[in-house]
């Protein structure tokens, strides 16, 4: 199954029970706009490089569309859309002022000098600068691109358009980037976790995790979880995977990972095929790598009782009717890793006043909006007898419907779409 399918699958399981009607169905799954332009540049050996760069603008009726940029020799046009869908969702479930977008250049970062990423990068803007912009559509980063990707971006943007950083969020400081962004994913991710633990009883004290990906998410979920002494058995990279049935030292992982570059090796622990990671003994899996890993191959071996997404669609649809009818609970990618876009919307909320929070204030501000959303998510939940993921969608459609009903988008009929969702 494609990835924009599952993401529609599960809108249309949303949709069904909130009795919107396949008009409005077919309005809300439709992108706004879809962009695809060649990136050409000059190489370090003199050789032209070409690269396809998309972005997908899926919906902007709840403010300018947001959404991160990531490079990857599988950025596809129908990866994009699912993403640029999710984005739509995801803020909406957060209760930011912000649509859905995405994109992406199809190229390997890891291939690429840095003076060839930066050109890349620079002809890419040029491509869209016109499109995007603080009230229009908001890049971040993703997967290969970073807080210097984005420093790139607000310099090139600026030739057009005069100095504005709100123009992209995950920014170095010193250009506007705001305090707590690094770990914002992962700072939530933990948040929604505690909260989902605590509402079945479980002390996090007690449980133990097992975190695949080990990336800015992953690392940082890890991290904050080992701080509240939660106990991480397993983790897995690129590399490989570890286990250890007593918890891995977190602080001690990462002194390794900055040494050697990745997991492997690191002596405390035994090392593990990386796939059997999402199989392993463990309380709560957190997916933090890439999508579709939980698929029919390996659903009937997790044993997990809970699954916190920390990447985007980890779980593909077959594999999350039959872990739910096994009474997992699954806390949904567009609620459980929204704490990047959340502070990616405090740092353009201090962009725009010009002013920057202290970071007890970010973090203060993030744990709010993740403890409201949770709070809303569960209550459709028990009201409406459905799943975390079904409920979160309901609540994310419930508002892109009124909202595009209220600005005269749409048929007022619209309008219709129950208020206390």
């Amino acid at each position: 199954m494609r990835a924009s399918e599952a993401t529609n699958l599960y809108f249309k399981r949303a949709a069904k029970q909130l009795g919107i009607g396949n008009r409005l169905e077919t309005v809300l799954m439709a992108p706004r706009r879809e962009v695809k332009v060649e990136c050409v540049i000059e190489l370090d050996n003199g050789e032209l490089g070409c690269f396809n760069g998309f972005r997908v603008q899926h919906d902007n009726s709840r403010g300018p569309m947001k959404g991160g940029l990531r490079y990857h020799p599988e950025v596809d046009p129908d990866e994009v859309n699912s993403l640029a869908s999710l984005m739509t969702w995801k803020t909406a479930v957060a209760n930011i002022p912000y649509g859905g977008a995405k994109g992406g250049i199809n190229c390997d970062p890891s291939k690429l000098s840095h003076a060839e990423l930066q050109r890349v990068t620079r002809a890419f803007i040029d491509q869209i600068h016109d499109i995007i912009g603080p009230g229009q559509d908001i890049p971040a980063p993703d997967m290969g691109t970073n807080a210097q990707t984005m420093a790139w971006i607000v310099d090139q943007y600026s030739k057009y358009h005069g100095w504005n950083p709100a123009v992209v969020t995950g920014k170095p400081l010193e250009l506007g980037g705001s305090e707590g962004r690094e770990q914002a994913t992962g700072q939530g991710l933990f948040f929604a976790a505690h909260a989902v633990l605590a509402d079945h009883g479980v002390d996090i004290t007690k449980a133990r995790f097992a975190i695949q990906g080990f990336g800015n998410v992953g690392s940082w979920a890890a991290r904050f979880i080992h701080q509240a002494g939660g106990k991480v058995v397993a983790i897995a990279d690129v590399s490989g995977a570890i286990y250890h049935k007593d918890g891995i030292d977190i602080d001690q992982l990462l002194v390794h990972v900055r040494d050697t570059g990745s997991v492997k090796g690191y002596g405390d622990a035994q090392e593990i095929p990386a796939q059997s990671l999402l199989t392993c003994e463990c309380d709560v899996l957190v997916p933090a790598a890439l999508g579709n890993v939980i698929t029919e191959e390996n659903m009937q071996d997790i044993r997990a009782r809970f699954i916190i997404e920390g990447a985007n669609a980890p779980t593909t649809p077959q594999a999350d009717e039959y872990l739910m009818s096994k009474g997992v609970i699954i806390v949904p990618d567009i609620f459980a890793n929204s704490g990047g876009v959340i502070v990616s919307y405090f740092e353009w909320v201090q962009n725009i006043q010009q002013f920057r929070w202290r970071i007890d204030r970010v973090n203060q501000e993030l744990k709010s909006h993740i403890l409201d959303s949770y709070r809303e998510i569960t209550s459709i939940a028990k009201d409406n007898e459905c799943d975390m993921r079904t409920a979160a969608f309901q609540l994310a459609i419930s508002r892109v419907a009124r909202a595009s009903a209220l600005r005269g988008l749409e048929n007022e009929s619209f309008c219709m779409i129950n208020e206390r969702h």
